[in-house]
């Protein structure tokens, strides 16, 4: 099994679509934080460009990360976020100090 580790995922959101990303977002949290391995999900709104969300994860291996891909939840935003999201990226981070 692999170490813990935290993943920052950014978003952004196809022009005049923040309220529909954010809503989307905001229906992810509760189901993926009774998830197995999840420490942290938290969702943030970049306060000088209204389009970029960032969710700041904490996993407990990659494993857990994993399962929260292949999840219902998960699997249901990415067949709707075309319509709603211009970009994802995923950075999984280790903490050395």
């Amino acid at each position: 099994m692999s170490q813990p580790f935290t993943a920052i995922a950014t978003l952004i959101a196809r022009a005049g679509q923040q309220d529909a990303l954010e809503q989307h977002l905001r229906a992810l949290i509760e189901p993926t934080r009774a998830e197995a391995g999840c420490g942290q999900y938290e969702l943030h709104q970049d306060l000088a460009n209204p389009l970029a969300f960032y969710m700041i994860e904490q996993w407990a291996s990659d494993e857990a990360l994993q399962a929260h891909d292949a999840s219902a939840h998960i699997q249901h935003f990415r067949s709707q976020a075309e319509a709603f999201l211009e970009h994802f990226e995923l950075k999984r981070l280790r903490v050395i100090a």
